[in-house]
C-alpha cells in the first residue's frame, strides 16, 4: 500500500511548548531538522535517563546514538519528501544499554522558515525480546523436529493436516506440500481411511478417548502404497479456540523384525536342546547296538547270517549319520577347525558339485579379494556347501544356474543390531545364489527348522539346512536366507575372518595306516551310567586284552580307584547322574592319582571343560564311537604316558 504524503504544518515555538506541555508524560521530543533538541519531556527523561536539561541543545542522535534500519539520509530525505517517517530504530540509554524503540516523526515548518521534526517514541524492548524468545523457541522446536527420529503430524478438528515433520516426510515418503490441507487420511490404508473422520466426530461428540493421550499400534501407507506398522501417540491442544491434534509416530518395522528374529531364535534354540537331547539318547543306542552286532560278529562264519549282521550294522551307521545331523542342528556336532583359505576350498570343491548338479545347471564360482582365511571343519563346510547345492538343485528341476560369491565383508554395530544373535566383525561370506523356484515367505521362515521339507515323501529328511545352520551357528557364524517365488533363492554363511599364518598339520593329525586293533594289558577303568553302554565298552576293552573295572556314577568309580592301585587310564562318560558330572570325577582323579591318563565319552561334541584344559592331557571321543576308534585312543593316550 503506498504511504500518503503528508503536508508539513506551520507550528510557533509557543504552539510546541504547549503541546510538550500537555503530553509532557509521553515519551515526545522535539528537535530541528539538523538534529539539535529543543523540548524534551518528562517521558523523555524517564525513558533515556536524561534530564531536560541534559538533552536540550544536543544533537539527539547524537545523545541517543541512533541506529536506524537504513541509512540516516534516507530517513532525512523521506521526511522531506513525504512529511514523516516511521519504524524501529536503537537508542543508547544513558547508562549504556540499548533501547529497542517504535518511532514516528513528523515534519513541522517553523515560523523563522526553518524546519523542525515532532518525534514520538514507544520501548519496545520488552516485545522486541518477547519475539527474539519465540523466535528462539520455534528454531529449537524446529531443530528438534527436523532431527528427532520419531514422525510428527498436527491435524485441526476436521481431520486436515496443519504440519508435516521432516521425520514425517521421510516416513512417508511426500514432502509437506503434498499433505498439508490435506486430510490425514491418505496416511492410512483401507479399512482405516473410511473410518478416520468418523473417530473424530465421536470423540467430539462423546468424549470418549479411545486414542488420544495412549499409545497405539496402527497401520500406516506410503505414498508409494506400501503399508507399515508405526506406533501412535496423540496430544490435544486448543488454539484461537479451535482444537488440534499433533500425532507422534514411530515406525515399528525394524522392532517388529527384531522381534520376529529373537523369537525364531529362541524357538530354534529350544529345537536344538531338544533334537540335541534326543541325538544323545538315541547314540546311546546306537553304541549298544552297533557294539554287539560288531562282538556278534567277530563270532559268525561267513554266510547268510554274517551278511544279515552287515546290513543291520549299515543301518545302525545310517542311525549315526542320522544323529550327527541332529546334533549339527542342536550345535552339538564335534568340530575340527583348521586354518583354511575359503577362496582355495570352494574352488578346490567345485568339481565335486559340478558331478553332483544335472548339466542343464551352470555352476560358477566367483571369488573377490583376498584376506578369506577363517577357522573352520573343512569336511563339515564341504557338507553345509553340498546340502545348499542339492537343495538349489531340486528347485531348478529343468535347469538354472547356481553362483557361489565368495568375499570379505565386515559387518557392522548398525547390522548385529537387526539381528540380535549376530554379532560385529570381519566376516568371509560365502554366497550361494541359484535361479530356482524360490520359497515363499512362510516356507523361509521354517526352512532351517529340523523335519520341515518341501520335497514329497521319501525324499529328503528334512535335516539338510537345519545341518547348515547348526553347524555355522556352532562355528560362531551366521546364516541368511534370501528368497523370491519365482527368482531364486540366496543363502548367505558368514564365518569369522582370521588373519593368522596356517599352522602346519601334525604328525598325529595323519592316518595311522594300522589295520590291527592296537591291544595293551593295563588296567582301564570304565565309567558309564547306561549299563548297556558299559556292558559294550567292558567287552571290547576286554577282547584287547585290557583288564577293566566298571562303575556306573562317579562315587562307586572312586571307591575302586582306591581299591585298584594298577588302574592307568579313566574311561567315562561325560554326562551322568548321581551328583557328579564325568569332569568332576577326571578332577578328582586327579587328585589323587595325578599320573592317571583321562578319555571322555559324549553322545554331544567335544566337552568344554575337557576342551579347555580343565583336565590336562585329556582326550574325548563321540558316540556312537567303533572299536578301532576306542582301541587308537586308549592306546594314544597310555603310550604317551
Amino acid at each position: 500500500m503506498p504511504h500518503r504524503l503528508v503536508s508539513p504544518r506551520t507550528a510557533s515555538s509557543q504552539e510546541l511548548d504547549a503541546m510538550v506541555h500537555v503530553l509532557d508524560g509521553a515519551d515526545i521530543l522535539v528537535h530541528r531538522f539538523d538534529g539539535t533538541i529543543t523540548h524534551w519531556s518528562i517521558g523523555c527523561e524517564n525513558m533515556y535517563g536524561w534530564a531536560k536539561e541534559e538533552a536540550v541543545g544536543e544533537k539527539v542522535h547524537e545523545l541517543l546514538s541512533t541506529k536506524f534500519p537504513e541509512p540516516a539520509e534516507n530517513v532525512r530525505d523521506q521526511l522531506k519528501s513525504r512529511g514523516f517517517w516511521q519504524g524501529e530504530i536503537i537508542h543508547c540509554h544513558k547508562s549504556g544499554h540499548d533501547i529497542h524503540v517504535a518511532s514516528r516523526c513528523v515534519l513541522v515548518n517553523l515560523p523563522d522558515g526553518d524546519l523542525a521534526v515532532i518525534q514520538t517514541n514507544s520501548d519496545v524492548s520488552a516485545l522486541r525480546r518477547a519475539q527474539e524468545a519465540v523466535k528462539a523457541r520455534e528454531a529449537h522446536l524446529s531443530s528438534i523436529l527436523d532431527t528427532v527420529p520419531d514422525a510428527m503430524v498436527v491435524i485441526d478438528h476436521k481431520g486436515t493436516v496443519l504440519s508435516f515433520s521432516k521425520a514425517a516426510e521421510k516416513l512417508f515418503g511426500m514432502a509437506s506440500d503434498q499433505i498439508c490441507g490435506r486430510n490425514v487420511s491418505n496416511l492410512m490404508p483401507a479399512p482405516y481411511r473410511a473410518a478416520h473422520d468418523g473417530y473424530i466426530d465421536h470423540y467430539l461428540e462423546t468424549g470418549e478417548k479411545r486414542i488420544i493421550g495412549y499409545g497405539r499400534v496402527v497401520t500406516g501407507q506410503r505414498s508409494d502404497g506400501s503399508q507399515f506398522p508405526m506406533e501412535l501417540h496423540v496430544g490435544e491442544a486448543t488454539v484461537n479456540g479451535e482444537r488440534t491434534f499433533t500425532g507422534f509416530i514411530r515406525d515399528l518395522t525394524s522392532r517388529f523384525k527384531i522381534e520376529e528374529d529373537l523369537r525364531q531364535a529362541q524357538k530354534m534354540e529350544a529345537i536344538g536342546q531338544l533334537t540335541g537331547g534326543i541325538a544323545h539318547d538315541f547314540n546311546n543306542l546306537l553304541t549298544v547296538i552297533s557294539g554287539n552286532l560288531e562282538m556278534i560278529e567277530d563270532k559268525l562264519a561267513p554266510g547268510t547270517l554274517r551278511e544279515i549282521l552287515k546290513e543291520a550294522q549299515s543301518a545302525a551307521q545310517d542311525g549315526a549319520v542320522l544323529t550327527g545331523q541332529l546334533l549339527a542342528f542342536g550345535r552339538r556336532q564335534p568340530l575340527n577347525p583348521k586354518h583354511a583359505d575359503l577362496g582355495q576350498l570352494v574352488s578346490g570343491f567345485s568339481d565335486l558339485l559340478r558331478r553332483t548338479l544335472s548339466e542343464d545347471i551352470k555352476l560358477s564360482t566367483v571369488i573377490e579379494g583376498s584376506g578369506l582365511d577363517v577357522l573352520v571343519d573343512s569336511s563339515q563346510l564341504q557338507n553345509a556347501i553340498l546340502n545348499i547345492a542339492l537343495n538349489a538343485r531340486d528347485a531348478m528341476p529343468k535347469g538354472g544356474s547356481l553362483t557361489t560369491t565368495i568375499s570379505r565383508v565386515h559387518l557392522d554395530a548398525d547390522y548385529a543390531k537387526m539381528y540380535p544373535e549376530v554379532r560385529s566383525g570381519n566376516f568371509v561370506l560365502i554366497a550361494m545364489t541359484d535361479t530356482g523356484a524360490g520359497m515363499t515367505e512362510d516356507v523361509r521362515q521354517h526352512a532351517i527348522e529340523p523335519f520341515f521339507t518341501t520335497k514329497e515323501v521319501g525324499s529328503g529328511t528334512g535335516l539338510g539346512l537345519s545341518m547348515v545352520y547348526g553347524f555355522v551357528k556352532q562355528s560362531g557364524g551366521h546364516l541368511q536366507l534370501y528368497s523370491e517365488v519365482g527368482r531364486g533363492t540366496t543363502v548367505r554363511i558368514y564365518l569369522p575372518a582370521i588373519n593368522e599364518k596356517r599352522p602346519q598339520e601334525s604328525a598325529s593329525d595323519q592316518d595311522t595306516g594300522e589295520n590291527q586293533l592296537p591291544r595293551g594289558d593295563e588296567t582301564v577303568l570304565v565309567v558309564e551310567d547306561d549299563a548297556r553302554v558299559r556292558r559294550v565298552a567292558v567287552a571290547r576293552l576286554a577282547s584287547m586284552g585290557y583288564t577293566v573295572r566298571e562303575a556306573e556314577n562317579g562315587h562307586r568309580a572312586l571307591d575302586l580307584l582306591q581299591e585298584n592301585s594298577d588302574i592307568a587310564l579313566l574311561f567315562t562318560d561325560i554326562v551322568m547322574p548321581g551328583g557328579m558330572t564325568g569332569d568332576e570325577l577326571a578332577r578328582e582323579v586327579r587328585i589323587l592319582r595325578p599320573d592317571i591318563a583321562v578319555l571322555f565319552t559324549s553322545g554331544y561334541s567335544e566337552p568344554g571343560l575337557a576342551g579347555k584344559g580343565i583336565v590336562p592331557g585329556a582326550q574325548w571321543l563321540r558316540k556312537p564311537y567303533t572299536a578301532r576308534e576306542l582301541a587308537l585312543k586308549i592306546r594314544g593316550l597310555l603310550d604317551a604316558k
